[in-house]
């Protein structure tokens, strides 16, 4: 073993006292392309099991019922087979003062509640002591909508109005928390400490109401028995159940559609840099040719040939892996980013180990096989640097084509410098690199563009998500009506453009609670935004939201058998969005007629009786509200609209980086070509080919490579984001408007070429700095 590695070390010595610096940025290239690919690879793992992590650390509820009567028998659902927790919580109207439109909404006295299920994961400080009432913790949501941070104090009361309630209470947040039932809520959870010293405040607060979560001790799987056993138990079928596992689920899909963005960062991250490493390693075996055939004349094994030249391409690459992990550690805070950041149960730093491993291993085989390859000629040849291969490679079409056309020399000269590598051996040029760079920069620049441009217009539209009117006005709830509807003056008001009166109820499809909104117009009817056929007509018809059609497996045309306070078949006619409510989302739910409605309810009972209306442009708000008598407030915004917007600067962030790959890719390929090429250029020198001759041919090789890019990278482009859109539009659900791509074009295709410019100028300077006669005598 000695002997056999006495030589490498020998050569070690020797190598590294002349060729450090070239170790060193070696060492540096294989540390900013490692730690790039480890920062975003393990950072895509990360928001894609975020939400799975949140889960399996917080014993997460399956379902929230919410029947809204007073004095409702909890412990009875205790007792259900089946149920492993439930945890009661009040509705309250709590205000928190100094801070408009905050509010405390969901005390709860049971001290079972967010600690045998749900129980927070805590990102900040700590959890309170339930024995205090001025302890409490809250969502991120909550502290970045009001402005508070952690260790402020906040006032919780009635209002001056409710003074005599006696509850006025100074609560210091002491944590911040993440939980599943609270991803999407900005909430402040007080102790069981602070419910039981206002107990009488906050029992008549909620008029005795109390609502629950629900943890099954079958997982969500078990949720269609759980509804049966409830709906027999209660005797109603109307009682809302809401789904949290399938909140999860979208919540997940939306991380995982982030994570996939980060991932192909990391991909291509990693194409590019295996690419420039293999180049580099290559060049620097290359150049110990000559030297390894003199040993291998002196006795040197092959074997022994092999391990001297990667011998110090891997100790740098070795030293470049250490910076690379010690940096993807150091930015493992940033991650995961987007809207996985806010389901994150673990934030700070993260060791991805396989991660860091694969890439490890992957760098450091590729530096072993290209440094074997590179001194292949030293294990085959005498002593010396065998010749170049100088057989001919098989010419371009586009290239002859440019020689028949006649064009100037420096045109012609540039496409074949862009297009074609040359002879083969050390002078080669590989070009196809550079080529199928410009190609997915640019086709990776048009692609984000074009999704984002879809997403940036599904953020500023309510209309993609179904929400097609502007404001609400509550004037029912639980069956009993606060204000009457003035109907007429809706019709009659000139600032009212459409209006809808509807009432909201749930029924039961099977194992599926279904929110069901009437379609009844006041004044002129707003549209309804229909995936599917049509709206309802007649009472025996509904259209569905596509969420709840998926789970009663129904479709456009299927009889949907339907039970609330009576029972009843309705045919499908659509399948559209329904408005954003309390208690449901805009792909849950569905359209019915009143009479339909009636059917159903016989006794004409709602959970809530709203007013939905579209003011016409330039009309005053406020105004409206006050000749009407409502109380008008804005539309619900789906939660969808916020992880749209979280993920706008991933496709910027993703075409940027692809741009800066092909960038550098290209610059490469244009500086080594030039110097590869050198020999060949001063031959043309000699015979006549002028200095800006030599500019114009390396310009016109960099407008060529623009000019690929654009050509397949534009139409491809534009084609891979509209598709990527419409993958997302099916998957949120959101109304697909086809991204306009006229800009973007118009953007690229200047962009593009002036770059390409750009890249050429110092390989233009470089080329007519060459000696014509050095470059005879030396290559």
């Amino acid at each position: 073993m000695t002997s056999t590695l006495a030589p490498l070390w020998a050569w070690l010595r020797l190598d590294l006292r002349r060729r450090i610096r070239a170790l060193v940025l070696l060492g540096l290239l294989v540390a900013v392309g490692s730690g790039t690919v480890m920062s975003a690879a393990a950072g895509a793992r990360r928001a894609d099991s975020a939400m799975d992590r949140l889960l399996a650390a917080t014993l997460p509820a399956h379902a929230m019922v919410q029947p809204n009567r007073p004095g409702f028998d909890w412990d009875a659902v205790r007792r259900l087979p089946g149920v492993a927790a439930v945890g009661t919580f009040l509705l309250s109207d709590l205000t928190l003062e100094g801070l408009p439109g905050a509010a405390l909404s969901y005390p709860s006295l049971d001290p079972t509640f967010m600690t045998t299920m749900e129980r927070p994961a805590v990102v900040a400080g700590r959890l309170p002591d339930n024995t205090r009432a001025d302890e409490a913790v809250a969502t991120e949501m909550f502290l970045e909508a009001n402005g508070v941070k952690l260790g402020d104090t906040v006032v919780a009361g009635f209002g001056e109005g409710r003074a005599a309630a006696g509850l006025r209470q100074p609560l210091r947040v002491v944590g911040v928390i993440r939980t599943p039932a609270l991803l999407t809520y900005p909430e402040l959870v007080t102790t069981t400490a602070f419910a039981q010293r206002y107990r009488t405040a906050l029992m008549e607060s909620s008029g005795g109401i109390a609502n629950a979560i629900v943890r099954l001790t079958g997982g969500p799987a078990a949720l269609p028995q759980f509804r049966t056993a409830f709906a027999e138990l209660t005797g109603r079928d109307d009682i809302e159940i809401q789904d949290l596992a399938e909140v999860a689920e979208n919540r997940a899909r939306a991380n995982t559609f982030e994570a996939g963005i980060l991932a192909g960062m990391a991909l291509a991250a990693l194409v590019c840099a295996l690419a420039l490493i293999g180049q580099a390693v290559a060049r620097y075996a290359s150049d110990s040719v000559d030297d390894l055939a003199v040993l291998r004349v002196l006795g040197l094994t092959p074997r022994q040939a092999v391990l001297t030249a990667a011998a110090g391409p891997g100790i740098a690459a070795t030293g470049g892996l250490a910076v690379g992990v010690a940096a993807a550690l150091a930015v493992s805070p940033l991650f995961p980013i987007g809207g996985a950041r806010t389901v994150e149960p673990d934030p700070g730093v993260s060791a991805d180990l396989a991660v860091f491993a694969a890439v490890a291993v992957a760098v450091l085989l590729l530096v072993a096989a290209v440094a074997a390859i590179a001194v292949r000629p030293s294990l085959v040849a005498g002593v010396g640097r065998p010749y170049p291969d100088r057989r001919s490679t098989p010419r371009s079409a586009l290239v002859k084509l440019v020689e028949r056309a006649g064009l100037p020399v420096p045109i012609g000269l540039g496409v074949r410098f862009a297009l074609e590598p040359g002879n083969r051996g050390l002078a080669a040029v590989p070009t196809r690199p550079a080529l199928a760079g410009a190609v997915v920069g640019v086709l990776g620049v048009v692609a984000a563009l074009t999704f984002r441009a879809g997403a940036v217009d599904a953020v500023a539209e309510p209309a993609r998500f179904g929400q097609t009117f502007q404001l609400m006005s509550m004037t029912g709830w639980d069956g009993e009506e606060l204000a009457p509807v003035p109907a007429d003056a809706i019709a009659r008001d000139p600032g009212v453009l459409a209006a809808v009166d509807t009432r909201v109820g749930v029924a039961s499809a099977g194992a599926t609670s279904v929110t069901l909104y009437t379609y009844e117009p006041v004044s002129r009817p707003f549209p309804v935004v229909a995936l599917a056929g049509r709206m309802p007509t007649a009472p025996d018809e509904i259209a569905l939201a596509p969420g709840s059609a998926r789970k009663a497996g129904a479709s456009v045309g299927s009889v949907l058998p339907l039970k609330a306070r009576a029972a009843g078949k309705l045919t499908v006619t659509g399948i559209v969005f329904v408005p954003e409510g309390p208690h449901n989302r805009y792909a849950e739910g569905g359209w019915i007629t009143g009479d339909g409605y009636r059917r159903l309810f016989p006794d004409d009972f709602f959970k809530f009786h709203m007013v939905l209306l579209t003011l016409r442009e330039g009309t005053d708000r406020a105004a409206v509200s006050a000749r009407l008598g409502l109380e008008l407030h804005p539309a619900m915004v789906p939660a969808q609209v916020a992880q749209i917007d979280n993920i706008l600067v991933l496709p910027l962030a993703l075409g940027v980086f692809l741009a800066l790959l092909a960038l550098g890719v290209n610059a490469h390929t244009l500086a080594t070509g030039v110097h590869r090429r050198r020999h060949d250029i001063a031959v043309m020198r000699a015979l006549g080919l002028t200095p800006r001759q030599c500019r114009q041919a390396i310009l016109t090789q960099g407008l060529t490579f623009a000019a690929i890019g654009l050509l397949f990278g534009v139409p491809l482009g534009l084609a891979l984001g509209r598709t990527l859109w419409r993958v997302v539009s099916d998957i949120t659900p959101l109304w697909y408007a086809p991204p306009i791509a006229l800009g973007i074009a118009l953007v690229t295709v200047p962009s593009v070429l002036v770059l390409g410019a750009l890249l050429a100028v110092r390989p233009t300077r470089r080329v007519t700095r060459y000696s014509v006669g050095d470059c005879l005598r030396t290559t």
